[in-house]
């Protein structure tokens, strides 16, 4: 029993600490969106420049957010399977970039280490949390 409350509890505290995450920089978005793009060096120059970042980082940031918090709260099993997708593929795309555009950066290396991690961390969660199979 305590170690499905263990379980239950580190699930629920990394789904939080992503979605503070995914937070954080949508709040910056929104805030100042060339911000955002310092982190990767790229001036935005036109006001369509900065509405997408308001947009893509901004308000699909805070989408992801809410939705989290939603799954934290009402089944965090399909939070982390949505965190598994969600760090997974952004791992998958800096992958993708290695191979189409070449080396990353440090900034890019490390978030490909960290969305790895967090990919890892998910998956191990949502194997630890699910429920067990109902017998016939």
């Amino acid at each position: 029993m305590k170690k499905k409350r263990l379980v239950n509890l580190a699930s629920k505290g990394f789904i939080l600490l992503s979605a503070l995450s995914l937070l954080s920089v949508s709040v910056m978005a929104f805030a100042n969106p060339q911000a955002v793009m310092d982190l990767v060096n790229v001036q935005l120059n036109n006001t369509d420049a900065f509405s997408s970042i308001r947009g893509v980082y901004g308000g699909v940031g805070m989408t992801l957010f809410i939705s989290l918090m939603y799954l934290m709260l009402r089944d965090t099993q399909k939070g982390l399977l949505f965190l598994c997708l969600l760090w997974g593929l952004y791992a998958v795309s800096r992958t993708i970039t290695i191979f189409s555009e070449g080396a990353l950066g440090d900034f890019g290396n490390q978030w490909l280490v960290t969305e790895s991690v967090f990919f890892l961390f998910a998956f191990v969660l949502a194997i630890a949390n699910r429920k067990p199979a109902a017998t016939l």
